[in-house]
């Protein structure tokens, strides 16, 4: 995880001085430019730059929701109060007949995007059924911390659980509060997509075969070791033996259902996930970890097509993970997903000035998926958010036109907006043509709003999380 972080902070950093719009105005005349003629022959000019973001800020006024609150409800074994949730009451008809919410984030570095995703999924958990909450972390890592769930602290299955950059303080009340989820009629469960390797995601120990177990540790330790490489052919020389590992691994998990069981007592499914998680991993030693080290070797050279097929590649694998939960593991529940915008938004491909100018997990999605999803994009207004390493920038301020300068008028601090219900009119043309933002903050991209988002969450002022170890 930590090669990976390194690899996305260079890429946005190398890729973000190449970005240049040509031709793009950050508030375009939405109006028709053709003059109309009226009844007595006299002519309509059309709207200004100024004319017409007036009447959109007006538009965002009228028909804007506030959030009263971005803070979690503390964790308890007693239901949460309705009424609690009453500023989130405009999402029940919005969502009742969506089975996936995605929750996004225009950076994985800003505190009050974890309170805002935390409170959002607890009302959406108790208050609309939806039990699942899937992470972009690793498949069988969130697996591991689901099984072992009410028997260790939060704060151990929140590590076990999810990448680093949000190990929080902010984070922590969702570990809380799904732990005490867990003795109830319906409980919060944990599971993750991405096929990425974030440590190794089981002991062995149920294999009751210590050399093998062993032998799995190596592997673990040896695939990622070779993922931060620039040895290609000696990766090549070695990859057969490690696959051989994990396909003995996987051929004992149906006999060793029983042991199992026991040592993840809260993963009901932890024989369909086990099996799954191994096989990503004889995928990724297979394919992914030599394009990665291909990767590795021309991001030296300021060369990103490789490392741009490295996110193809994951995204789709994530894609097929988060299917294949929502079909054959958990087929009859709703589900929650946490991730970045980029990997969520409908068509990133289209976006311009990305650095991931590629088709993500949200743009490969079946149409039918997309049909009853809702996709929800969180930005900020200002304040400092972090990288991946962890390391402050500023919140650039807002562009004349953007996204963000154009929300925000609604002047408060949590601002919610609905594109999806929406159609193209005179005060909301804004999220039918393309519209700066930033991407963590500090990257200038070019969408059309509602091409990538049903509705967008806008916070005004944040900061970085607190880090815990």
């Amino acid at each position: 995880m930590k090669h990976y972080r390194k690899r996305k902070a260079l890429l946005s950093t190398a890729l973000t001085s190449l970005i240049v719009f040509s031709g793009i105005t950050s508030a375009s005349a939405a109006g028709p430019a053709i003059k109309e003629q009226e009844k007595y022959g006299a002519v309509q000019q059309a709207r200004t730059t100024t004319e017409t973001l007036e009447d959109w800020k007006k538009w965002v006024n009228d028909h804007a929701y506030s959030l009263t609150s971005i803070q979690p409800e503390p964790a308890s074994s007693q239901k949460i109060p309705s009424n609690k949730f009453e500023d989130l009451a405009m999402l029940k008809p919005l969502l009742h007949d969506k089975r996936i919410v995605f929750l996004g984030e225009s950076s994985h570095g800003v505190a009050q995007f974890n309170l805002a995703k935390t409170r959002l999924i607890q009302f959406l958990h108790q208050e609309m059924g939806y039990n699942v909450l899937a992470f972009e972390s690793g498949l069988g890592d969130v697996m591991n911390a689901q099984g072992k769930i009410d028997k260790q602290a939060a704060l151990q299955t929140m590590k076990d659980a999810i990448f680093g950059v949000w190990w929080t303080k902010e984070t922590l009340p969702l570990f809380e509060y799904a732990k005490t989820t867990q003795a109830t009629e319906k409980p919060l469960v944990l599971a993750g997509f991405d096929i990425q390797q974030q440590g190794a995601f089981t002991n062995g120990n149920w294999l009751q075969n210590p050399q093998l177990a062993q032998q799995f540790s190596d592997a673990e330790k040896q695939l990622a070791e070779w993922s931060s490489s620039k040895d290609v052919k000696g990766y090549q020389k070695e990859k057969t033996a490690i696959i051989n590992v994990y396909k003995q691994v996987k051929a004992q998990v149906q006999t060793k259902e029983k042991e199992l069981q026991k040592a993840y007592p809260n993963e009901l499914q932890i024989v369909k996930l086990m099996e799954r998680t191994l096989a990503d991993r004889i995928r990724l030693a297979d394919e992914y970890v030599e394009l990665t080290i291909q990767s590795n070797i021309e991001m030296e050279q300021n060369k990103y097509e490789s490392f741009l097929t490295t996110m193809e590649w994951r995204d789709q694998a994530m894609m097929e993970n988060l299917l294949w939960l929502a079909e054959e593991v958990y087929p009859t529940e709703k589900f929650i997903v946490w991730a970045h915008n980029d990997h969520i938004r409908k068509a990133q491909s289209d976006v311009m000035g990305s650095p991931y100018p590629v088709k993500l997990m949200g743009e490969r999605l079946p149409d039918i998926y997309k049909k009853y999803s809702y996709v929800l994009g969180l930005y900020m207004t200002s304040g400092e958010t972090a990288n991946n390493m962890g390391e402050t920038m500023p919140v650039l301020p807002p562009i004349k036109g953007s996204i963000e300068d154009i929300v925000s008028s609604a002047n408060k601090p949590y601002t919610f907006i609905d594109l999806r219900n929406r159609q193209n009119e005179r005060g909301n043309s804004w999220m039918f043509e393309p519209r700066l933002s930033y991407s963590w903050g500090v990257i200038q991209e070019s969408l059309v709003p509602r091409d990538q988002y049903d509705g967008i969450l806008l916070i005004d002022k944040v900061n970085k999380p607190t880090y815990v170890k």
